[in-house]
C-alpha cells in the first residue's frame, strides 16, 4: 500500500480578477470525510467557503483517508496539505 497527499488545487483565475471573492480568507466551511472513509477519484472532500462562495473541493485521487491535516474553521492557501490517502 502506498499513501498519495491531496492538496489545495490552484485557485481559479477568476478569483483573482474579480476581487470579491478572494478578498476576504479562504477557509474550510465543512470538511466531508473522516479518517476511515473510502473515497473515489472526483468525490468531494471538503467544503471552501470564500466569503461570497462556497465550493465543494473533490479528491484528484481513490483510496481511504488516513489522515486530516485541516479542520474545519481553517484557512487555507494554494498547495496545502488536506488529506493523505492509502491508495489500493
Amino acid at each position: 500500500m502506498s499513501t498519495v497527499s491531496v492538496r489545495m488545487p490552484k485557485y481559479p483565475e477568476c478569483w483573482s480578477s474579480c476581487g470579491s471573492c478572494a478578498s476576504g480568507n479562504v477557509f474550510i466551511l465543512e470538511l466531508l470525510v473522516k479518517v476511515g472513509d473510502v473515497v473515489e477519484r472526483d468525490d468531494n472532500i471538503l467544503t471552501l467557503e470564500t466569503g461570497k462562495v462556497a465550493l465543494d473541493i473533490p479528491t484528484p485521487y481513490a483510496g481511504r483517508v488516513v489522515e486530516i491535516h485541516v479542520t474545519e474553521g481553517d484557512t487555507v492557501d494554494e498547495n496545502a496539505l488536506l488529506v493523505t490517502l492509502e491508495s489500493a
